[in-house]
C-alpha cells in the first residue's frame, strides 16, 4: 500500500543524481570560461541550470525533497531577476501542487483509520484531489452534518520517506548553497529533520489548528478553519476558498498585495501573543486572500492553513527580540551588545565592536526604521549579497554570531515571511505590527511597572 517507500531505491537514486548534474554543469562552466565567455555570465547561466534541475526532482518526489523546496521557494527573492524568473513557475507549482496519489490508496488509508464504514461519514467525497504536498493531500467532501470539509490524507510511509530524503540532501548541501545567497542550506535540513516528528503527528497539528481557529473566530482579518475530526494519518477540517497567496504574487493587484503583507505581518506577530505558538510553515500555498474584511466584500481577510509545524512560545515571541531592535533603532550599540551577549548569540570566546554590530543589524532592521516599508526582491537581494560577499565586513561579522537554538525555527519563520512580502512587493506598516504585539518593542511605562509592583 506504500507507494512513496516502495520507490525508495528511484527517490534515492533521483537525489543522488543531482550533484552528478551540478558537478557536469560546473565542468561545462570551465569549459565556457576557457573560451572566453565572461565569469558572471557562465555563474549566473550554471545556477540558472541548476535550479531548473533541482526544483524539477524536488517537485517530482514528494516527501522531504519537496518540504526542503517549499522551505527553499520562499528565498527566490534573494536571486538575480535573471535566474530567478525562469523557473518561478516551477517554485510555485511546489507551494501549490504534487503528483497526486491513487485512489485505492486514499480509500485504504481512509478504511484503516476510519473504519470500514468510512463513506458513511461523508454525504459528499471527491476522489480527485483538491490539492497535493509534501506529506499528504487534501480532498473536498461535505461531512455527515452538511459542513462542506478539507480531507486531509497523509501518504502511508511519508515519514520514512521525508527522512530519506532530507539525509541524502544533507550529504551535498554544500553543492546547494550557492543557489540561494547568504542562506546556510545545511542547519535549515537539520532544522527540517527535527521537525519531521510533529509534522507527521496529525493529532498535533489538530490541537494547533484548533487552538487558531478558536482564538481568531470572528476575528475581521484573520480566518482559520476549524477542526472537524482528526485520526491518526486522516484530519478533517472545514473547507476554505478563497485566492492562493502564490495568485496573489503572480496576478493580484497592488492592493490585494499590500493587504495580503499586511495581514501576513500581522499574524506573524499577533499569533504567539494570542495563541502561544508560531506558524511556522509560511510558504505561500498555506495562505488564501478571501473577501469580506472590516471595509466589506471589497476588503480582503487572510486565510491561513497547515499547522503542522509550530514553535510552541507560551510566553509569545521571546521580548529579547523586542528590546534588542528598539535599542538598535535607537542607536543604543553597547546595550545591544550586552544583550546580544547575554542571549547567547555572541560566544564568551569572541569580542566583536558593538558599533561594527550595530553597522551589521542597522540594514536588517530598515522595514521598522520607518511607518510604512515597500519590501522588493531588489531589496533582498541586497541583503542576501551584503551577508554573503566574503569581501564583505557585515559577511565576516555574520560568521562569528552565534543563533542560540531556542531562536532558531523564529529567526527561519521571519526570514521565510520576510520573503515572501518581498515576493509580494507589498508596501506594510511593519512597526504598527510591532508596536501592537512584540513583547518589548516598547518600553514599557515605569508608572504601569511601579502599579505592577504594588499590587504584587
Amino acid at each position: 500500500m506504500s507507494d512513496l517507500p516502495r520507490k525508495a531505491v528511484t527517490r534515492t537514486a533521483k537525489l543522488a543524481a543531482l550533484p552528478l548534474g551540478i558537478a557536469g554543469r560546473a565542468t561545462w562552466g570551465f569549459g565556457k570560461r576557457i573560451v572566453g565567455e565572461s565569469a558572471e555570465l557562465v555563474g549566473r547561466e550554471l545556477q540558472q541550470r541548476t535550479a531548473e534541475q533541482l526544483f524539477k526532482v524536488l517537485g517530482e518526489l514528494k516527501g522531504g525533497a519537496m518540504k526542503f523546496g517549499q522551505a527553499l521557494s520562499v528565498f527566490e527573492s534573494a536571486l538575480p531577476e535573471e535566474v530567478a524568473g525562469p523557473y518561478r513557475a516551477a517554485l510555485t507549482k511546489l507551494q501549490e501542487a504534487a503528483p497526486p496519489m491513487p485512489t485505492r490508496t486514499v480509500h485504504a488509508v481512509l478504511e484503516e483509520r476510519l473504519g470500514e464504514g468510512w463513506h458513511e461519514l461523508f454525504l459528499e467525497f471527491e476522489d480527485k484531489p483538491a490539492a497535493a504536498a509534501s506529506i499528504g493531500q487534501v480532498h473536498r467532501g461535505v461531512w455527515h452534518d452538511g459542513r462542506e470539509v478539507a480531507v486531509k490524507v497523509q501518504y502511508p510511509g511519508a515519514g520514512e520517506a521525508l527522512l530519506s530524503d532530507l539525509n541524502q540532501l544533507s550529504r551535498f548541501s554544500r553543492l546547494l548553497g550557492p543557489l540561494i545567497p547568504g542562506m546556510d542550506i545545511k542547519p535549515l535540513i537539520a532544522e527540517l529533520k527535527d521537525r519531521v516528528s510533529e509534522e507527521l503527528d496529525y493529532d498535533l497539528e489538530a490541537q494547533a489548528q484548533q487552538a487558531h481557529a478558536e482564538e481568531f473566530t470572528d476575528d475581521p482579518d484573520v480566518v482559520v478553519p476549524q477542526v472537524v475530526h482528526q485520526s491518526d494519518q486522516v484530519l478533517v477540517t472545514e473547507w476554505m476558498d478563497g485566492v492562493p497567496l502564490s495568485e496573489i504574487i503572480s496576478d493580484g493587484t497592488p492592493e490585494q498585495r499590500n493587504r495580503a503583507g499586511q495581514l501576513l505581518a500581522r499574524f506573524l506577530f499577533s499569533g504567539p501573543a494570542r495563541t502561544g505558538l508560531l506558524h511556522a510553515d509560511p510558504h505561500p500555498g498555506n495562505f488564501r486572500l478571501l473577501p469580506g474584511g472590516p471595509e466589506g466584500e471589497d476588503d480582503w481577510r487572510l486565510g491561513v492553513l497547515d499547522f503542522g509545524t509550530v514553535d510552541r512560545l507560551p510566553g509569545g515571541l521571546p521580548a529579547t527580540i523586542g528590546e534588542s531592535l528598539r535599542m538598535t533603532l535607537d542607536g543604543e550599540a553597547e546595550a545591544v551588545y550586552e544583550l546580544l551577549c547575554a542571549e547567547g548569540f555572541v560566544k564568551e570566546t569572541i569580542e566583536l565592536d558593538p558599533d561594527a554590530v550595530m553597522d551589521y543589524l542597522l540594514p536588517i532592521i530598515e522595514p521598522a526604521q520607518v511607518e510604512e516599508f515597500t519590501f522588493t526582491r531588489g531589496w533582498m537581494r541586497s541583503q542576501a549579497a551584503r551577508v554573503a560577499d566574503p569581501r564583505s565586513p557585515a559577511y565576516q561579522l555574520g560568521k562569528q554570531l552565534n543563533l542560540p537554538p531556542s531562536y532558531l525555527l523564529i529567526h527561519r519563520v521571519t526570514l521565510s515571511t520576510i520573503g515572501v512580502l518581498c515576493q509580494l512587493g507589498a508596501t506594510v506598516r511593519l512597526r504598527e505590527e510591532l508596536e501592537e504585539w512584540l513583547p518589548g518593542f516598547v518600553p514599557e511605562d515605569p508608572v504601569d511597572g511601579e502599579e505592577a509592583v504594588a499590587q504584587a
